[in-house]
């Protein structure tokens, strides 16, 4: 049997990541992981701290590891990663200044088959302490998308609305297996 690939679904803030993740995870009849910081908020009450940002990285990673064991034994392809460590250390140069986690970070993206990059261009939704607002977002996309191309990862650019945003991640993923 072999190991289940994990397709990473990337953004900035309010772009859709959760739904889309859900939303092909579903598709496909595979598992998908939630975002852990929306976990860590929600259960801290706040936001993590700069020396809290690699918890937050390693535990994306176990969730993953998790989904992926699970995928295995279901047989399914496919684990739909609602966000990556990449994100938080770019989340952490952004807020704190600190670059200490992107090492690890792009080493951990190597981990992807598929990397699909949301542009912001969903109206901006505020989500209690995660969101720090609309003005983030094009910066931080900037970033993701400087980090990608410096590891050279395996991404395509996900745009549109509803149906069109599902529509090109589904054929994205179609694309790994022609």
């Amino acid at each position: 049997m072999s190991t289940p690939k994990l397709i990473c679904i990337l953004g900035a803030e309010s772009t859709g990541k959760t739904t889309l993740a859900r939303a092909l995870g579903a598709e496909f009849g595979c598992p998908w992981v939630t975002e852990y910081l929306r976990d860590f908020c929600d259960a801290q009450g706040r936001t993590p701290t700069r020396d809290e940002q690699r918890l937050i990285l390693e535990a994306q990673c176990a969730s993953e590891q998790a989904a992926q064991l699970l995928a295995q034994q279901q047989g399914a392809p496919w684990v739909f990663c609602d966000t990556a460590p990449l994100l938080t250390a770019v989340y952490s140069d952004f807020i704190f200044a600190d670059r200490t986690l992107h090492e690890h970070a792009r080493a951990l993206h190597a981990r992807y088959a598929l990397t699909l990059l949301l542009e912001p261009d969903l109206d901006w939704i505020a989500d209690g302490l995660q969101r720090d607002g609309e003005h983030v977002r094009a910066p931080v996309t900037r970033s993701l998308r400087i980090e990608l191309d410096a590891i050279q990862a395996h991404y395509v650019g996900i745009a549109g609305c509803g149906p069109q945003r599902l529509r090109s991640g589904i054929q994205a993923v179609n694309s790994l297996t022609q």
